[in-house]
């Protein structure tokens, strides 16, 4: 199996938004997040102002409290995925800066891999944008449910 990393930021964010759901009859904090995810509050937070500057979530200040701007079926994976993994037309794939335009591969590397990688980009965008949050929500409830 291809293993392509992702930063944990994706994962994470959509715990975070499976414990806002499941537990939205109780004030969420990061603190409470974070001891569900297994990690600092610190990291937690800075997802949530990512999450809240793409119109994702909001977030009450002081008191603390999180709530889901959208229906969990209008919130797809590649809209969180856009939120936290990228900036603004950042593309999956990362090109080395400066290959060697005197060497015959070097010069020919774009013209080899750009088409590749933009269709293998496109395919992981379009099966992003089919999964949603619902998803998410239906299969904790199961797994909730078996224990």
């Amino acid at each position: 199996m291809l293993s392509m990393q992702i930063s944990s930021r994706f994962t994470m964010a959509i715990h975070m938004f499976a414990c806002i759901d499941t537990f939205s009859d109780q004030k969420m904090t990061s603190s409470f997040m974070a001891g569900s995810i297994g990690t600092n509050p610190v990291i937690i937070r800075k997802i949530l102002q990512q999450l809240k500057a793409a119109g994702l979530i909001e977030v009450a200040r002081g008191t603390g409290g999180v709530t889901i701007t959208k229906p969990l079926d209008q919130i797809t994976f590649l809209d969180i995925y856009k939120a936290v993994e990228c900036t603004p037309d950042e593309e999956l794939f990362h090109f080395h800066e400066n290959p060697n335009p005197n060497c015959p591969v070097g010069k020919n590397i774009h013209h080899v891999l750009d088409k590749r990688l933009l269709e293998v980009q496109q395919a992981m965008e379009e099966k992003l944008s089919q999964m949603t949050l619902a998803d998410v929500k239906k299969d904790v409830a199961l797994w909730m449910e078996q224990e």
